[in-house]
């Protein structure tokens, strides 16, 4: 069965290839498609925003689609930034700028700052919908460390570890992800259908 990715990040989509490897379902990406179609996010939770993907890409291509969208919700903050992760310090922001922004914020609460990334992973064939949630619970630290990663990683320190995100390598990042246990929860009923 081919299903198509709904992302043009090729790290993310390197990532989900990986782990339906050794499967009966081929994971095509936007880019493997040569489509740079990039979906406006205009939910308000996750789930709506992996479902506006993956319906619109849905109508494209009438193929399966996988989707995902994921943030960062801490405790302190009422859960933001959310759904506006990537863009928290504004349109064009960096992610140091969006690293600042949250590390002000936390500044008049008190230690420790917890929080969880959240990914919500969604499966569209224009009947049924599947959707998975994986989190990855930790706290905020007020000091960027590490060179790996993207976006929070360098001030995310995940429950049972003394390191940051951006202090793992990819492998230890994707053993414990947010996203690859929403996936691997897609990746397991997919495949469970197909046998069927």
């Amino acid at each position: 069965m081919k299903v198509v990715f709904a992302t043009q990040n090729k790290g993310k989509s390197q990532e989900v290839k990986n782990l339906f490897e050794g499967t009966n379902i081929e994971i095509v990406s936007l880019a493997d498609l040569g489509n740079d179609i990039d979906v406006e996010e205009t939910g308000t939770t996750f789930y709506e925003n992996a479902l506006l993907k993956a319906k619109t890409i849905y109508e494209i291509y009438k193929m399966p689609v996988i989707s995902d969208d994921s943030g960062l919700e801490i405790k302190q903050l009422g859960g933001r930034p959310g759904v506006y992760s990537a863009r928290y310090a504004g349109e064009n922001c960096t992610f140091d700028d969006n690293n600042k922004k949250v590390t002000e914020e936390l500044k008049s609460y008190r230690q420790p700052h917890r929080a969880k990334f959240v990914s919500q992973a969604i499966y569209y064939d224009g009947k049924e919908i599947l959707s998975f949630t994986g989190e990855l619970p930790g706290r905020m630290i007020d000091k960027p460390r590490g060179n790996f990663g993207f976006g929070y990683d360098p001030i995310f320190i995940p429950d049972g570890f003394a390191n940051t995100l951006a202090e793992l390598t990819v492998e230890e990042k994707n053993m414990i992800s947010h996203r690859a246990k929403s996936f691997e929860l897609l990746r397991k009923e997919l495949i469970k259908r197909i046998k069927k």
